[in-house]
């Protein structure tokens, strides 16, 4: 393909975008495929010489598109959103054709300095004050990482990276069972051992962890010669919406001098809307802060902000600088690459600075807070029909609940949510509340209405139904 080809093709996928979209409530949600099937309709091997464009394009709409699921979906009610505002889409087509290596401010100045100002709009937007600095991460999982490496540099005096940690004390981190596994993840690469992940209690309705606990833990780490390092805390955990008394934790990590990272991945969109801060009251004294735009402000993956209180400590832990990185003959620029893992940088904040433009914080809170509203009402409907039970009530947009019977809860519950998804209408996920296997609901789709939600309890009560 030439950029002529590229002209015609060009518009034909723009068509071919609109009109998916158009038409994504008249699809199941989930793939309706069976394991395998898009595999062995693929050829084994490679093709040698070029495939005519049409060709290609007839094989993705006919073998490739049966087996998506359709994250877009108005009634994608699993996991969390992985929304792609129509604004976001073409920003990120410009990035796709500029398909520039921002990981340097030299290598494209606009690129860092645009991140600087879209990334200060959101530290404005979900109300962190003056002080906080922000960089785009691909993903919260690397966010953490990049906390996890600077609690240990600042627990090691700075000598982890030079001298390793063989013949260092046990660091320990501390964080309730209700965190992302990412945190498990950033544990292990970051090298300190999944036995030094401590898990503190929690309770209370926002399963909140246990600050008296965490304080005894740490004290008993101290007791048997082990270095803590940081903490952990989460506003909107994955599973049902779990959030810490941040206030709380601050003030058990404060008295004992060691770094803080709040996981708000998801929940931290829902902040622009000053009526959802008291979740987090307090963060203002964390160190690291984390939330997505790519989940549930529209922005399309990837996109991750992430707010330091000084970014100085989180540099000094991953800063490299050999001669060919280093841009001579300019004074006090910013080079990202020297606060994220990769070297190389995507041009991520383009997307985030179209969408913001285009709908404006106040269209972004009145869908935060339809969401919102649509889902305390779902919920509220299920908890008053006979046979529900609303097992945690919604934080946010996200609740979870459960079919009773006679039968095997667990089991009955999971029949029920498999044949949801089969059914394709909607798209539900399962976890597990005191080890209880429930159904959770979030709404979070930037195209969703009242009446896909609404839908949402038709399914729901019909196929439950009609499995009794």
């Amino acid at each position: 393909m030439n950029w002529e080809d590229f002209r015609q093709w060009g518009r034909r996928a723009a068509d071919w975008a609109a009109d998916y979209h158009a038409g994504l409530r008249d699809r199941p949600v989930r793939a309706q495929v069976a394991p395998g099937a898009v595999l062995s309709a693929l050829p084994d091997a490679p093709p040698e010489g070029a495939e005519a464009m049409q060709a290609i394009f007839d094989d993705f709409e006919q073998t490739i598109m049966p087996g998506m699921t359709h994250w877009q979906h108005p009634r994608f009610f699993a996991y969390f959103p992985a929304n792609a505002a129509p604004v976001s889409v073409l920003a990120e087509y410009f990035v796709s054709a500029i398909a520039a290596q921002c990981m340097l401010w030299q290598t494209s100045p606009a690129a860092t300095e645009l991140e600087t100002r879209v990334c200060d709009w959101m530290r404005q937007a979900i109300g962190l004050p003056d002080g906080f600095t922000g960089v785009i991460q691909d993903s919260a999982s690397s966010a953490t990482l990049c906390a996890v490496l600077t609690m240990r540099e600042r627990a090691l005096n700075w000598q982890g990276n030079k001298a390793g940690l063989s013949g260092q004390p046990r660091l320990r981190v501390y964080c309730s069972a209700e965190v992302h596994t990412s945190v498990d993840r950033a544990i292990w690469i970051a090298g300190l051992g999944e036995e030094n992940l401590v898990r503190i209690p929690t309770h209370g309705p926002t399963r909140a962890m246990d600050a008296d606990a965490l304080r005894a833990a740490i004290a008993a780490d101290r007791a048997a010669g082990h270095l803590p390092a940081g903490i952990i805390a989460c506003t909107g955990g994955t599973s049902a919406g779990a959030s810490d008394d941040i206030a709380a934790v601050m003030d058990v990590a404060e008295a004992e001098g060691l770094y803080t990272h709040v996981d708000a991945a998801w929940a931290g969109s829902a902040m622009i809307c000053p009526e959802f801060r008291s979740l987090w009251a307090g963060v203002e004294r964390a160190d690291s802060v984390v939330m997505n735009p790519h989940k549930w402000l529209g922005a399309q993956f990837d996109c991750t902000t992430h707010f330091l209180r000084n970014p100085d400590d989180l540099v000094r832990t991953l800063a490299i600088q050999p001669e060919y990185l280093k841009t001579h003959g300019a004074d006090g620029i910013v080079n990202y690459s020297e606060w994220s893992v990769p070297l190389g940088r995507r041009f991520r904040a383009l997307k985030l600075w179209f969408l913001i433009r285009a709908h404006g914080l106040d269209g972004l809170r009145e869908m935060i807070r339809n969401h919102v509203t649509w889902a305390q009402g779902l919920a509220a409907r299920l908890e008053a029909t006979e046979g529900f039970e609303v097992v945690t009530q919604p934080m946010l947009s996200l609740f979870t609940f459960r079919h009773l019977a006679t039968a095997d809860l667990d089991a009955h519950n999971q029949d029920l949510l498999n044949r949801i998804n089969d059914d394709g209408r909607i798209y539900l996920t399962q976890t597990r509340i005191d080890g209880a296997l429930v159904i959770r609901f979030q709404a979070g789709a930037f195209t969703a209405t009242a009446e896909d939600v609404a839908m949402a309890y038709d399914v729901i009560t019909e196929l439950a139904a009609a499995g009794t």
